[in-house]
């Protein structure tokens, strides 16, 4: 095999038998792999730089695709309710298949971190075959210094083939798409996808696994702080506003999707962001629209005009869940450490389908138990394959399909650390209000991010609240430059009994979901659930 590039680690491949490609491209930099994506016809230059890629009939993650090996060493640490189970038997003939795809060749691999913090990151090794996958996990991942490349010593490695296609008979899949997670082997194949979402998620699912058993917690979040030190998390599956409301101008962006919790502060799980680009705004999100223009963001599935390379983002033609990667240095007041001390709040994100929960209520840490646990949202449109209009889902911990383990580790070491470090915690509602989706309409951002301000400084908490009938928070009766009507969500519908039936079918809902649960929680966070009346 040829070798390009800097720090070539021939035995990291000779270990996993990779010994028949053409040619192995090692860490190549960002404008090597922008322009051999170019020439390689990967993706077009749009204005102002940025490569538009296409990732074609997957347009986010397949998550009825997604498979981790039952071995020994995971039988009884994975959650198998959640996690389609795959045979070593299985596994090993999807390698031996993915190695005789990859012989002639040429690859990429680069050799980065997962995670920020320096006594908890992990090394991985990242082999892909189409350039601007490299280019992607370069923008997402950290990148080592010269010196630490120079020891670099892979403990995981995550190989994204597009190409490549699963046989269910052969390889135990539900179709030609795979994504294998190997514990034992140290191992993800990613196969028959081009979304590069998969690569990161794939990272998130490795350290979610391994970080629990040392007092860690992986988490599905946004991170911001201030020059006081007060940072906050902010909970959220995709499309709940994690990446849009942590980008505030007024405040140090550590990260925008997944983070770690240690004795150390806060840790950003990735050195960059994929941010949704349908309709984004260059008045409510200057920070991230500025990146559509700059040169190697890679923007997947955004439609652009052939002619004047001119960005269409309100075009949802090719996906809803279209998507912008970009290193964090392309926000200006990001941390370029990606860490920072212990937080003082904690948001939950939900976009409440039914809209029935207020924009903003305050939880006592029995009940943000019970709302991670129970991770209510709305499924966003292209979020999913076959999602094409919101529904309304349960994801526990905000992050159901990244969690291996079963959610009660992640709930209670959550529960744990709120204690110590005696952290305020709040449900906010991004998703509709005057109605449900279809009647209503979506909770103003700017009304939103006033709230969130208050929170954050602190002012929120010497406001007048009360408790909601339904779920039992504590809800904020006036906030100055916020209209009072939508405090209170059965005001804001035209029919106060059709909210009452709405509130109380989602209260349902709720009590429903968290039976799974109730023997693995103490009786404080039952008693949290929301009442039916």
């Amino acid at each position: 095999m040829k070798h390009t590039g800097t720090h070539i680690n021939k035995e990291t491949l000779n270990a996993l038998g990779i010994t028949k490609a053409d040619t192995v491209n090692w860490n190549w930099v960002n404008p090597a792999l922008y322009e051999l994506a170019i020439q390689r016809g990967e993706g077009d230059v749009a204005q102002g730089g940025p490569l538009v890629v296409k990732t074609g009939q997957h347009t986010g993650r397949s998550a009825n695709d997604k498979f981790t090996v039952r071995d020994e060493t995971t039988e009884n640490t994975i959650w198998w309710d959640q996690n389609a189970a795959m045979s070593p038997a299985q596994f090993d003939t999807l390698w031996g298949d993915v190695k005789t795809y990859m012989a002639d060749k040429e690859l990429f691999v680069q050799e980065l971190f997962g995670g920020a913090d320096l006594d908890y990151r992990l090394p991985v090794n990242i082999i892909t075959e189409f350039a601007w996958h490299s280019l992607f996990i370069r923008h997402l991942l950290r990148i080592p210094t010269h010196s630490e490349l120079a020891g670099f010593a892979g403990q995981f490695t995550i190989v994204s083939l597009p190409g490549f296609r699963a046989d269910p008979a052969r390889h135990g899949t539900n179709s030609q798409t795979v994504i294998a997670v190997n514990i034992s082997e140290k191992m993800v194949i990613i196969g028959g996808t081009s979304y590069a979402g998969e690569i990161k998620k794939s990272v998130f699912t490795i350290l979610n696994y391994l970080l629990p058993p040392k007092r860690v917690m992986p988490m599905h979040c946004s991170v911001n702080t201030s020059d006081a030190d007060d940072a906050a998390i902010f909970f959220g599956l995709s499309g709940t506003g994690k990446t849009t409301l942590s980008a505030n101008p007024d405040r140090t962006l550590v990260g925008d999707d997944e983070h770690g919790w240690s004795e150390n502060g806060l840790f950003n799980f990735e050195g960059g962001c994929y941010a949704k680009m349908i309709r984004l705004s260059a008045e409510a999100e200057p920070e991230i629209y500025a990146t559509t223009k700059m040169w190697a963001t890679i923007l997947e599935n955004v439609v652009m005009d052939p002619v004047t390379r001119v960005l269409d983002l309100n075009d949802a033609s090719l996906a809803e869940n279209s998507r912008g990667a970009y290193p964090l240095s392309a926000i200006p007041n990001a941390a370029p450490s990606g860490r920072c001390g212990q937080p003082k709040n904690i948001i939950m994100l939900t976009a409440d389908a039914f809209g029935v929960l207020p924009p903003i209520a305050r939880m006592t840490p029995s009940q943000a138990m019970y709302h991670f646990l129970s991770g209510y949202t709305a499924k966003v449109a292209g979020t999913e394959k076959g999602i094409t209009e919101p529904q309304a889902t349960f994801s526990t911990c905000f992050g159901a399909p990244f969690m291996p383990r079963h959610p009660s580790e992640y709930g209670n070491l959550l529960r744990d650390l709120i204690a110590e470090h005696n952290v305020t915690c709040w449900l906010v509602n991004t998703g509709w209000t005057s109605g449900p989706y279809g009647t209503g309409h979506r909770m103003p951002i700017k009304a939103t991010r006033a709230l969130l301000s208050a929170a954050l400084d602190g002012s929120l908490n010497n406001a007048d609240f009360r408790v909601d009938e339904n779920f039992g928070l504590d809800v904020p009766i006036t906030v100055a430059g916020v209209d009072t009507a939508i405090l209170d969500p059965r005001g804001t519908w035209s029919d106060g009994a059709a909210y009452d039936a709405q509130a109380q079918k989602l209260v349902g809902m709720f009590i429903a979901n968290f039976e799974k649960f109730s023997a693995h929680v103490d009786p404080d966070v039952l008693a949290a659930a929301p009442k039916k009346r």
